[in-house]
């Protein structure tokens, strides 16, 4: 079982996730991001910036054998140095798969933010984060533009 989990994380991390990470959104993505805080009036002048190297998600290996595709959103609490309070993510849509989005909330515990900014302070907040399951041997799923960006024709 272990080196099928490491021959998971050795694949391409293109096709697993699509996160907010600088240089893999674009600002069709931060002005969606920003829409999440446009209800309250008081959201923040800087969204978080997530600052893992890789992406913490772990395509679950029933669900990867099957090539079963899918997106996660997860709705994650970021507090004002950054971290995410585990106990606080919950799913806000499911993909119809639930190793998928348990998988997600699990790798949410493992990120890491700089922390949004209200007034040059830090600031706790709570935003959707989407997590794009994507098996290497599957075409996108319609409506997928964010992960063809980096592929090639």
């Amino acid at each position: 079982m272990r080196a099928r989990s490491r021959a998971f994380a050795a694949t391409p991390v293109w096709f697993l996730v699509a996160v907010l990470a600088a240089g893999c959104v674009g600002d069709s993505d931060t002005k969606k991001m920003a829409q999440v805080f446009a209800g309250s009036g008081a959201g923040p002048d800087e969204l978080p910036v997530m600052t893992n190297k890789q992406a913490p998600f772990r395509y679950p290996t029933a669900a990867y054998t099957k090539k079963i595709q899918g997106n996660t959103v997860l709705r994650i609490f970021i507090d004002a140095n950054g971290n995410v309070l585990p106990d606080s993510t919950s799913v806000a849509e499911a993909s119809g798969t639930p190793s998928l989005d348990s998988a997600a909330i699990v790798g949410a515990r493992e990120l890491h933010f700089i922390p949004a900014k209200k007034n040059g302070q830090p600031e706790a907040v709570s935003i959707l984060f989407p997590v794009y399951w994507r098996h290497p041997d599957m075409p996108p799923l319609p409506g997928d533009t964010i992960l063809n960006r980096n592929r090639t024709p």
